[in-house]
């Protein structure tokens, strides 16, 4: 693998040219380095020109995020206004490699990694993956136990349902920015599974780490918390799919959001819900109506609805995959705030057990 260590953009006034962002915006993938024809080669050295200005943009990355900035940076300068018309003259580092990618990796895989063969590599925050050719289909026997292990969902992208800020249009979902670390996905999360009376293939979550902290921040630059889960989610799958698993399988289900803070959390002024103060100290007299909510701490449970779609089933190891989205409330702030609708969408994947639910059998029905 070829990784970049060090890169430089300087930008100096030169001549016009039309060719440059043209060029810029036909970058074919960010996740290749790529040189265009007609531009000099210069090692480790993007070089452009802008009327009148002169600006040095340093970066020291490793593997595809460096790439990844220097190709936003250049697609942003090739755009703006102030340097239409302008001539630049670019080169991108030639490698003879594709940049780094997290490469995704099976069950057995995953499992059979040292810490220090995963450590700083990113494989912890990932879900395993199946190869495109398991297609099989898992038909369940009604007299017969089951029960899924190693559940995993992982966002690849988070929305915020919000105001735009514009006069006349509604609230729509925005695109976010995480803030978090790598700590987002859910994992082993497990529970039985079973035949309704319906005929029709329901799981029951227990236990695993179902929940996950997590801050996105909106274009506006507002900060929104919310705990992704799926505690005590009850998922069924589509009335065609039945009693089987196939790659067209579809669940859907509902699941219980808890408060994102407890009531030993105290705010900035000391109130909290089982400790601290009842109100906001030396402002007794202005404790009305309007910041009644700000005093008034509450932890509430709120519902969340998610859906799976089946893509990849492998009979023989007992393995599913495919993607969901899950839609569910953000942080109230202990009721002092309207919570926004978040919308995760990513990948998922589990094993199909066969036997009663080990970690509680009065579960399995």
């Amino acid at each position: 693998m070829a990784f970049v260590s060090n890169v430089a953009v300087s930008l100096n006034a030169a001549a016009p040219s039309k060719s440059v962002a043209e060029a810029c915006l036909q970058v074919p993938s960010s996740r290749q380095i790529a040189s265009f024809n007609g531009f000099r080669k210069v090692d480790n050295v993007v070089k452009a020109v802008a009327q009148k200005s002169e600006i040095i943009f340093s970066v020291q990355a490793s593997r595809e995020s460096g790439v990844q900035k220097v190709v936003d940076f250049v697609k942003n300068v090739a755009t703006k206004s102030a340097i239409a018309g302008a001539a630049a003259a670019i080169a991108l580092a030639a490698v003879s490699q594709p940049v780094y990618a997290i490469e995704a990796k099976s069950f057995d895989e995953l499992k059979s990694m040292t810490y220090l063969q995963m450590k700083g590599t990113g494989l912890a925050n990932t879900c395993p993956s199946l190869p495109n050719s398991a297609r099989d289909t898992i038909t369940l026997d009604n007299s017969k136990k089951y029960w899924i292990s190693d559940l995993c969902l992982q966002p690849t992208e988070i929305q915020v349902k919000a105001e735009t800020g514009f006069k006349g249009t509604e609230a729509e979902y925005q695109s976010t920015r995480l803030m978090t670390r790598q700590t987002y996905t859910l994992d082993a999360v497990e529970g039985p599974i079973f035949i309704d009376n319906d005929g029709r293939i329901t799981f029951e979550e227990q236990d695993g780490i179902d929940y996950a902290a997590t801050t996105v921040k909106l274009p506006g630059g507002e900060l929104v918390p919310f705990l992704f889960n799926i505690k005590s989610l009850v998922a069924k799958v589509d009335a065609a799919s039945g009693a089987s698993f196939t790659p067209s399988t579809e669940l859907a289900g509902s699941f219980k959001t808890p408060s994102y803070r407890l009531g030993t959390f105290l705010d900035p002024k000391g109130r909290g819900l089982a400790t601290g103060y009842d109100f906001a100290i030396a402002l007794p007299a202005s404790d009305q109506d309007e910041i009644a909510k700000e005093n008034d701490k509450k932890v509430g449970v709120s519902d969340g609805n998610i859906k799976f779609q089946v893509v990849r089933v492998d009979k023989e190891t007992g393995e599913i995959g495919g993607i969901f989205q899950s839609i569910q409330p953000s942080d109230t702030d202990l009721g002092a705030k309207v919570p926004k609708e978040v919308k995760i969408n990513g990948v998922f994947y589990a094993r199909i057990n066969d036997g009663v639910y080990p970690g509680n059998p009065n579960a399995s029905k």
